[in-house]
């Protein structure tokens, strides 16, 4: 257990995506599973596991970042973990950026598609309840976004900061973060491809991995945290985003599917590309990001302090 332990502290990075891929992916396969004896669930089944699978993914970003922070630093990790998650005291630009980047990058693809097909229309557009779409959309911003701002921006971006630079560390956290949703995008995409094959529409959301909007709005996420030190101002520009894309994105399934996350991603890249050109080098430069508590003393060395006095 010692060993365990003192590998933990050593490489918290690698452990943290580890653990929080076990834990997300152990718990939906196990839900999928429970609710469908399989795990080659339909669509129309996939959608009955959902209120089991989501919760169950969201909770590994979180719970890997509580039990990790307890081993690499203790007590006091917790304290700066929570200081950071409450921190709401930052100039308001930080939390004008964070609240309305995802609606522009995301409003403006799908607005420019929408106008050459109805096929592009927004699901706000074509719901039948709207006033629903929009309580939806804001619940599950508030859940998805704390839930998994306490991992990937109270563990894993600042301990990649003392390492890479923002562009680097939202390029590792974003892939990431793009492969962690894997089989959701795997076992729901079936009722999205619209006749498209498995394998190219899976191909294709690799390759949106990659180079998509998610990994994008991760560089521009670091470069937020950089400046306010705030996971709540992280954790409320992921519940933008993940309200928005429940509002904008279209619902026609087939080609509206494959062709307008690309357009979104395209929007984002610019922003990414607009702020490396304003913030004078800083997102691809070295590190400079304040160090994070990652070590506790061992029981030994308290107690060999106490004799001394």
């Amino acid at each position: 257990m010692h060993a365990l332990a003192t590998s933990v502290r050593r490489h918290p990075l690698p452990w943290y995506f580890a653990v929080t891929f076990t834990l997300s992916w152990g718990a939906i396969v196990a839900a999928v599973w429970a609710v469908t004896g399989g795990l080659s669930p339909t669509p129309e089944q996939f959608q009955l596991t959902i209120p089991a699978t989501v919760p169950a993914m969201l909770l590994g970003p979180a719970v890997a970042s509580l039990v990790l922070t307890g081993i690499v630093s203790g007590r006091e990790g917790y304290r700066d973990l929570w200081a950071r998650l409450v921190k709401w005291r930052v100039e308001g630009r930080w939390y004008l950026f964070a609240l309305l980047v995802a609606p522009v990058t995301l409003a403006a693809p799908v607005l420019v598609l929408w106008m050459s097909s109805l096929n592009y229309a927004p699901r706000i557009a074509t719901g039948p309840d709207r006033a629903g779409t929009l309580v939806t959309a804001v619940v599950l911003g508030l859940v998805v976004g704390p839930l998994e701002e306490i991992g990937w921006t109270g563990f894993a971006i600042p301990r990649a900061r003392q390492h890479f630079s923002v562009l680097w560390t939202g390029l590792l956290v974003g892939v990431l973060w793009g492969v962690w949703h894997f089989f959701v995008n795997y076992w729901g995409g079936g009722g999205t491809n619209g006749g498209v094959p498995l394998a190219v529409f899976m191909s294709l959301w690799a390759a949106a991995v990659l180079v998509g909007q998610l990994t994008a709005y991760r560089v521009l996420m670091v470069w937020v945290y950089d400046h306010t030190g705030s996971v709540l101002v992280a954790a409320l520009m992921h519940a933008s985003l993940a309200a928005f894309q429940f509002i904008l994105n279209p619902t026609t399934p087939g080609v509206p599917q494959q062709v307008y996350p690309w357009g979104q991603a395209a929007t984002t890249w610019l922003v990414v590309a607009a702020v490396a050109l304003t913030s004078r080098g800083e997102t691809i430069g070295p590190r400079r990001f304040r160090p994070i508590h990652i070590r506790i003393p061992h029981r030994s060395s308290r107690r060999s302090s106490h004799r001394r006095r």
